[in-house]
């Protein structure tokens, strides 16, 4: 627990984990949209620094603050956190969100999958081929340029997201369950 603790993050709440860089690609953007939809039980934890530009860091900057204005319990680690507190972390993960709108193939899905966290993520490019939907996680839909153009079509897939981070919040056993299969899987 001390890599959670030294970074803010309280170990008796359920963890919700991403991971990445902050990146449009990422959809670290729709996740901070959908952080308020969270149970309020949980806290999410952001793993995200190296923005692709300071419009999106002032965007994600903007969008974490109203999140937390509105309730939601969000702890942001910036910087680089080492393999050995990042295993630590999403071991203790209930889920792991992966709300990619582009993602070749994912490989920080399997990574989370190992830590035998459940994964949430995008239907998108090379994730199906990782999360088994309803075996290792769910497979929220996800049509890239309709969320990106439409924002009725970007809030029903947040609401998505939210969902189903809620099922597994709500459900410790199913989490533990898909966790266990993901971790099977990618030892397979």
């Amino acid at each position: 627990d001390a890599a959670l603790v030294r970074h803010g993050i309280d170990p008796g709440r359920p963890l919700i984990v991403f991971v990445g860089r902050i990146a449009r690609q990422k959809g670290i953007d729709h996740l901070l949209r959908a952080a308020p939809q969270i149970d309020r039980a949980a806290q999410l934890v952001l793993i995200a620094g190296a923005p692709d530009t300071p419009e999106i860091a002032a965007e994600i900057r903007e969008l974490h603050d109203a999140a937390r204005a509105a309730g939601a319990s969000v702890v942001w680690i910036e910087e680089m956190v080492a393999r050995p507190e990042l295993i630590q972390i999403l071991s203790h993960a209930v889920a792991f969100v992966c709300p990619s709108i582009y993602e070749p193939f994912g490989l920080v899905n399997l990574e989370a999958m190992a830590c035998e966290a459940a994964v949430v993520a995008s239907g998108v490019g090379g994730i199906p081929e990782i999360v088994v939907e309803g075996q290792t996680g769910y497979l929220v839909p996800c049509d890239p340029e309709a969320v990106a153009s439409d924002r009725a079509v970007a809030r029903q897939f947040e609401a998505a997201l939210a969902e189903r981070i809620n099922q597994l919040v709500a459900d410790p056993a199913l989490a533990n369950r898909l966790g266990a299969a993901g971790r099977h899987r990618v030892l397979e």
